[in-house]
């Protein structure tokens, strides 16, 4: 009986959803309109209309990327959340870190956002850890119940614990949320030594707060994805990997970048495949644009993410998000400049083109009036109004003063400097040169852009891959399951024996998570890594870590990687120089449950020459008759060259005058400049 893997990702506007034949690898694709006031409702209607439109019935697995953690705090819909730490310790919020946003000239005008829980929701309980997790003073039981008391009276049912020096020994933790469990049993809560296992007082408080304020939401939702769906599923994690959704309401806070990761994964097998080890990836929906860095076939990772105004120090793949995407408004400061998010129409009402009482342009509308995508979304399934489209530009146009023409074409060119500054942030800032770099766009809106950003950043090419709406939900099909466990170990002699007892220990903690995911031992694989820091630098660097017995070649080997990757972050490194020792911080793992991920086909090459469906009046530097394409009908090796625009069912690419599109082998459009377009 043919069965399918189903991967889906709820956007803000659209629900991408892919299935991949397990007996064949036939991959079939489709969308459905994202409903944000209950996002499994998308889910199932996606669901539904993959298997229809694949003629299977049978479904081997389903994995899912889901913003719903991540909307809930960007929106800061956080109440009801309580805090216990160590006593005279309880303003570790307030103090947080010195460091200001934008740089200290922005300190006079900065305010402080309020914190994720105010003072007076803020408990604390006696009892003392050292830093070496010896205990200096008895935890104080009675302080405890009294904290678990004061929670349980007032309403309040999601707390966070963090006491100090718990990475060292989670005793005392433990034993509040035994307290806890029996005081307040309506209470949800998460302890920072299971949350972050790490030092940093205010950023693992934070963490595992944020892990508790998400939880009843997540919980909630899981609960009825899995009634509806009738069945076990996984879920996408911010760190590359993915967990079964059971795993998941434990830690939530793992999932707060679940869909863009699943993206910037779903690119790098995609690009590596045709070639491109090394690529930028954007991946453009209805509310945002977000950005990652992959290098040699890997995205960038970070521990120092954070979503919205939240530090979450959980590893995550180091995305750079920004509020452009085909649904951003366009608007007028009180200077009167045009502007461009980031504020969006999202799905419902949605830009003024879907006709469902929305009221202000959108990037999408400037697309319609200017002929760049075709009178509707999803191979005719949304019809646009390109009537209604049009008022609001010529509206919009009154107001400013300016042609329609010029105004649709600065909302784009806007929205395209917003997103070449995103990329700037994710290469450039970090030491990288984005000349070096071709891109892979993505995600609905992805390609619209994709010839001005050439311009802009100077970038060799951009790849296009097939289907480039579902980039996402395919991306969710090809990640292993993965866990991560830390351990704070600082010391400038590293002792070998007690290394290799902690790593050991996170190691058994990762084949105890595998084992519950259903693989076997022999197909565990555990990646070791380490993070080191000159003495006296205050953040460090992470290096992988070899696997086998912890000997003196294994030390050489990893403080070898750290003043190598020293030296391609900063520019400098202390190898030879004796006055600068190498400190060790945190020693982690990685448990990897290895899948069977599906295989890109290659498309024939064809020799005849590419016929056009159909030609639209297409607005670039002027209105002109410009050739539309249909992507399906294009062979390996077709070359179009703008004017032109190319379509397919879940994405469009305008080909504008100067460059080129060419398809390879695997399905993907290579978009270039044309290196002599005046001639």
């Amino acid at each position: 009986m043919r069965s399918v893997r189903i991967g889906v990702d709820t956007g803000g506007t659209f629900t991408d959803v892919v299935a991949v034949d397990e007996q064949t690898g036939e991959i079939t694709t489709t969308k459905t309109p994202s409903t944000p006031a209950n996002p499994a409702d998308g889910f199932m209607a996606g669901v539904r209309k993959v298997l229809e439109k694949a003629g299977v019935e049978n479904v081997a697995a389903v994995v899912h990327g889901t913003t719903v953690a991540t909307n809930q705090l960007l929106e800061d819909r956080i109440a009801d959340l309580g805090f216990i730490t160590t006593e005279g310790f309880e303003f570790i919020l307030e103090i947080a870190r010195q460091s200001v946003p934008d740089g200290y000239g922005n300190s006079y005008f900065w305010v402080k956002p309020s914190r994720i829980v105010p003072v007076h929701r803020i408990r604390t309980v006696g009892g003392r850890l050292d830093h070496t997790g010896t205990e200096v003073r008895p935890f104080d039981e009675a302080q405890a119940v009294e904290a678990a008391r004061w929670f349980r009276e007032r309403g309040i049912t999601a707390i966070g614990v963090c006491f100090l020096h718990s990475y060292a020994n989670p005793e005392h933790e433990l034993r509040m949320r035994e307290v806890l469990e029996r005081e307040h049993p309506d209470a949800v809560v998460s302890i920072s030594s299971d949350v972050l296992r790490e030092y940093r007082e205010y950023e693992r408080s934070v963490t595992t707060l944020v892990d508790a304020a998400v939880k009843p939401t997540m919980r909630r939702y899981i609960a009825n994805l899995a009634d509806r769906l009738g069945m076990p599923f996984s879920v996408m994690k911010s760190n590359g990997g993915v967990l079964s959704a059971a795993e998941v309401v434990h830690q939530p806070i793992t999932t707060v970048l679940s869909g863009p990761a699943a993206g910037a994964l779903g690119a790098a097998l995609i690009a590596s495949t045709a070639g491109h080890p090394s690529v930028i990836t954007l991946d453009g929906g209805g509310t945002s644009t977000d950005v990652a860095v992959v290098i040699d076939g890997e995205p960038s990772l970070t521990t120092e993410g954070s979503i919205g105004r939240y530090p979450c120090k959980i590893p995550m793949i180091d995305i750079v998000t920004v509020g452009a995407g085909g649904g951003s408004v366009a608007w007028i400061s009180p200077e009167g400049t045009l502007k461009v998010g980031p504020k969006s129409a999202g799905a419902d009402p949605g830009p003024l083109c879907y006709g469902r009482g929305g009221t202000e342009v959108t990037v999408t509308d400037a697309h319609v009036f200017l002929g760049r995508v075709p009178p509707h979304l999803l191979g005719g399934e949304i019809p646009l109004d390109a009537d209604a489209a049009r008022q609001g530009i010529e509206a919009l146009a009154g107001k400013l003063g300016l042609s329609p023409e010029r105004t649709a074409a600065g909302i784009l060119e806007i929205s395209a400097f917003n997103q070449s500054n995103a990329i700037r942030q994710i290469t450039v800032k970090r030491g990288l040169d984005v000349r070096d770099f071709p891109m892979v766009a993505f995600g609905g809106s992805g390609p619209l852009l994709v010839c001005r950003l050439i311009d802009i950043l100077d970038l060799p090419s951009v790849i296009i891959p097939p289907d480039p709406g579902n980039v996402s939900a395919f991306g969710l099909l090809t990640v292993d399951v993965k866990n991560d466990y830390v351990r704070t170990f600082v010391t400038r002699e590293l002792p070998l024996d007690s290394a290799a007892e902690i790593f050991g220990d996170l190691e058994r903690q990762a084949a105890e998570a595998l084992d519950r995911e259903g693989f076997d031992t022999g197909r565990h694989v555990y990646a070791r890594s380490a993070d080191l820091r000159y003495y006296g630098q205050a953040y460090e660097v992470r290096v992988p870590a070899p696997a086998g017995p912890l000997d003196e070649a294994w030390q050489a080997e990893v403080l070898d990687r750290f003043h190598e990757a020293h030296r391609r972050l900063y520019g400098y490194d202390y190898r030879d120089d004796p006055r600068h020792g190498v400190e060790w911080v945190n020693l982690r793992v990685s448990g990897i449950g290895p899948i069977t991920r599906p295989t890109i086909g290659r498309k024939p090459y064809g020799t005849a020459e590419p016929e056009p469906v159909a030609t639209r009046e297409v607005f670039y530097e002027e209105w002109g008759p410009a050739p539309i394409h249909r992507r399906a009908d294009l062979a390996a090796g077709t070359t179009i060259e703008g004017p032109a625009v190319i379509e397919e069912y879940g994405s469009t690419l305008p080909v504008h005058p100067g460059f080129t599109a060419t398809m390879d082998e695997f399905g993907n459009l290579e978009v270039r400049r044309e290196a002599n377009p005046t001639q």
